[in-house]
């Protein structure tokens, strides 16, 4: 069996990790093809090296540009790649430009597709990323559901007869580099000389935070105004945003700092006192790793989190003050994010399916 991927950006590539090891062990044919979406070598290149996936078989080095530029150059460049390949399985991770663009380029050629993380909403139809997973889900021929939230939606559009629950693979990857890094000091701290449980990691990203002045600006007001330091690991695309908004990143308790190798940003986080992101995937793992969070929005795809106390969605600059020095949520035994093993269940669904 080959295995065709498809990943552009960070969240995709710690999905990617667990999903290329259990194809390994399975005996199958693995080709990774990375589009170029995140471009900088802190949220690509190094990815790579430190989940132990290698180099991608095939780059396209797309790179930046709006959604309409970006997602294009991913079309016409993917369709000779897949005739070159041909594989059995088209697997796209996500929600991201990337997913939807192997999604639509696979289905045209008459390749089955599989979407990992489906089922996933906001109901926002502002986010590019909720378009991208809706129409994602709607061309797919298998949908790897995450969660039963997720299965229940894909049922509610009609999708259900398509749709497996196998758990949420960045789980898997998150308890490996967890065991792994749980007993060093991390590295941030010796460079800020910061101490456990004296600091808040923090990312901003989306473009309802970051493209608008004003937003931007309340954003980083209320970060800086908080009680510890807060380290803002900022995207390339964010700093650039701040410096053409006139908003500084670094001011009152906001550090700015660059993106970190993710076993340094799961150490950073396991010694934090919080996380403030508008991250999906950031919520999930501090919910995973037991480290509150505050969300910068105003809904999230993974309301288990919420339900369970360890997540809160904050808008204002008030309300992240608010949120982030809330009381700590009581401890749960709830695992809605599967037991670590998704990865081996997408490979062997994989591998009896046939469309």
């Amino acid at each position: 069996m080959k295995i065709l991927s498809v990943v552009g950006a960070r969240p995709q590539f710690v999905k990617l990790a667990p999903i290329h090891k259990a194809a390994k062990a399975a005996g199958a044919e693995h080709v990774i093809v990375h589009t170029g979406q995140h471009y900088d070598p802190m949220l690509s290149d190094v990815f790579f090296e430190d989940l132990g996936i290698g180099a991608a078989d095939v780059h396209l080095g797309v790179g930046s540009g709006t959604h309409g530029v970006q997602t294009g150059a991913m079309l016409a460049a993917l369709d000779a790649v897949l005739e070159e390949h041909r594989p059995e399985w088209v697997l796209v991770y996500g929600d991201t430009n990337s997913t939807v663009a192997a999604a639509l380029s696979a289905v045209k050629m008459h390749i089955p597709v599989a979407h990992l993380e489906a089922g996933l909403r906001s109901f926002n139809r502002r986010m590019p990323e909720e378009h991208n997973r809706v129409v994602t889900d709607h061309v797919a021929d298998l949908l790897l559901a995450p969660t039963q939230v997720a299965m229940d939606h894909l049922a509610s559009e009609g999708l259900g007869q398509r749709s497996v629950l196998v758990g949420d693979v960045m789980t898997d990857v998150l308890f490996d580099v967890r065991d792994r890094v749980s007993a060093r000091r991390p590295s941030l701290l010796q460079e800020l000389d910061l101490e456990p449980g004296e600091f808040y990691v923090a990312t901003i990203h989306r473009a309802e935070n970051t493209d608008d002045p004003l937003r931007l600006a309340e954003v980083a007001r209320g970060l800086a105004a908080l009680d510890k330091p807060v380290i803002l690991l900022a995207h390339p695309r964010v700093v650039a945003k701040a410096a053409a908004h006139g908003v500084a990143l670094t001011q009152g308790s906001l550090v700015s700092h660059a993106p970190l190798a993710y076993p340094d940003l799961i150490a950073a986080v396991l010694s934090s006192a919080g996380v403030v992101t508008d991250s999906g995937g950031l919520q999930k793992e501090a919910f995973l790793l037991g480290v509150p969070c505050t969300t910068v929005r105003t809904e999230t795809e993974w309301v288990e989190t919420v339900q369970l106390g360890w997540n809160v969605l904050a808008n204002t600059a008030e309300e992240i003050a608010s949120a982030v020095v809330r009381s700590r949520p009581a401890s749960t035994d709830a695992a809605p994010y599967g037991d670590g093993r998704a990865a081996e269940r997408v490979v062997q669904i994989l591998s009896v399916t046939t469309v």
